[in-house]
């Protein structure tokens, strides 16, 4: 439905929230935008919005007066908020940001959720299809917001959505072509009620997906997508595991085995382990799903470079590994990285706990972890669990973490930042959170090039040899 000449709120200034309005302003609509903060920011995004006729009123907890014909929601905000409650009061239709460009749309799209690897997922597939000749763009949760891309106008065959569980909490008709769910872990639990309703809204990906459409997730999985939609018609692939003979694709021993169909190999790719592979997996299969030959997957995979603070190598000295992993802000997804994590393991776990139990991650922590450094809120009680298992050591700031571990590690050894916990307690964001991991490596790596330096300048003056 065109926007013209509607009366339209946009809930939330992020940027989502300017992508919406300017779509929106575009569109001929009258808009409104409201959020409850006035940072810096908010502040520099308000100023062309408003020369552009929108009225924005930041520092704002309450309706807006007059009368709306939709409200347009950015991620950031919850079903709960009061905005979204007097909404439903006045009878006036939600849409999320996401949904708002999905429905204008000019190609095919696949969504991609799940709790972990969303957005390596998105990458590689944008990179199968690109390498592939098709043109292809990435959006979503993993950075340019839908409404953007579909604004601008470019020509594509595939648009990569990477959809979260904030932004499917306000869709009410989307339907992508290829909808493709990676896994379910307890996540984001601190905002949605229970595990129940946080899987029940990653399973409304597909619930308007019809016979033309497609539905690929882990074959684990099946069981709770045929109760939550008994009556689809849509058909499903999935993908597992070396144990999941029954899948249709199915990571092994450094390959991706599709039935019928030559393997896909990984070997020598990020993709050869055990998390990974399963990423690989859900990926070929939606590769293919688009037309995708086995070449396109494998030249992708062979050239991929891991996204900024998702097991991304900052430093090595001295046979010391650093592998900023900031983006692991669950439990789940600190176990997966001790898991790709080859060798022993000094872990720099912590920050702003999104659960309370912690016991799931004691086997893996006695099996390759030699060293736990502990920051934020969540140390003291991470440290009353694992402390039995593990050397733990309170610390009281990212680099104090950094330097500690990168002391007592030896030669083989990778200092990991795997905090199993959100940033906001120390820091902006997780970004910022691996960026200050990467510097604090970089001293420390500068630091024992200079000492190496001046022992050899000592050992010349004093007429020795060193190598």
């Amino acid at each position: 439905m065109t926007l013209n000449g509607k009366r339209v709120l946009v809930v939330g200034l992020g940027a989502s929230g300017e992508a919406a309005t300017r779509l929106a302003l575009g569109e001929g609509a009258t808009v409104v935008v409201v959020d409850a903060a006035a940072s810096p920011s908010l502040l520099e995004r308000a100023d062309p919005l408003r020369s552009l006729g929108a009225e924005v009123r930041l520092g704002c907890a309450d309706w807006p007066g007059g009368r709306f014909d939709r409200v347009i929601v950015s991620p950031g905000i919850p079903e709960n908020s009061p905005w979204l409650l007097e909404a439903r009061t006045r009878k006036i239709p939600l849409q999320s940001e996401l949904e708002l460009g999905w429905s204008r749309r000019r190609c095919r799209v696949v969504a991609v959720t799940g709790s972990n690897g969303k957005s390596t997922a998105v990458r590689l597939l944008t990179d199968c299809l690109c390498a592939s000749g098709l043109r292809a763009e990435a959006a979503g949760n993993i950075g340019t917001p839908v409404c953007e891309v579909v604004s601008s106008g470019r020509t594509l065959d595939w648009l990569v959505l990477e959809v979260s569980s904030f932004q499917l909490e306000t869709c009410f008709s989307f339907q992508p072509d290829i909808g493709v769910l990676l896994n379910i872990q307890p996540n984001h639990l601190d905002r949605h009620p229970s595990l129940e309703v946080y899987r029940s809204l990653k399973l409304r990906l597909f619930a308007h997906q019809e016979a033309k459409d497609l539905a690929i997730l882990p074959i684990g999985l099946m069981e709770d997508f045929q109760k939550a939609l008994p009556y689809t018609l849509c058909p499903t692939w999935t993908f597992g595991g070396p144990g999941d003979a029954a899948a249709r694709f199915r990571y092994e021993k450094g390959r991706v085995l599709r039935a019928g169909l030559n393997p896909v190999s990984l070997r020598d790719t990020d993709f050869d382990n055990e998390v990974l592979g399963l990423t690989a997996a859900a990926v070929a299969a939606a590769a293919i799903a688009c037309g995708v030959e086995e070449d396109g997957i494998e030249s992708a995979l062979r050239v991929y470079q891991p996204l900024p603070h998702r097991m991304q190598s900052v430093g090595a000295r001295a046979g010391i590994r650093f592998i900023d992993n900031s983006k692991a802000t669950t439990l789940a997804a600190m176990i997966a990285s001790l898991l790709m994590t080859r060798g022993p393991v000094r872990l720099i776990a912590g920050g702003l706990p999104k659960e309370t139990d912690w016991s799931a991650a004691r086997p893996l922590l006695a099996a390759s972890v030699r060293g736990v450094y502990l920051i934020g809120t969540a140390a003291e009680s991470m440290a009353v669990a694992w402390a039995d298992l593990v050397p733990c050591v309170l610390c009281a700031t990212l680099e104090e973490a950094v330097a500690r571990a990168a002391r007592e590690a030896v030669c083989g050894e990778t200092v990991l930042l795997a905090p199993a916990c959100a940033s906001f307690d120390q820091f902006r964001s997780y970004a910022e959170r691996g960026e200050r991991f990467a510097k604090a490596a970089a001293d420390w790596c500068a630091a024992q090039e200079s000492e190496k330096r001046h022992e050899r300048v000592k050992v010349r003056a004093r007429g020795g040899i060193t190598r």
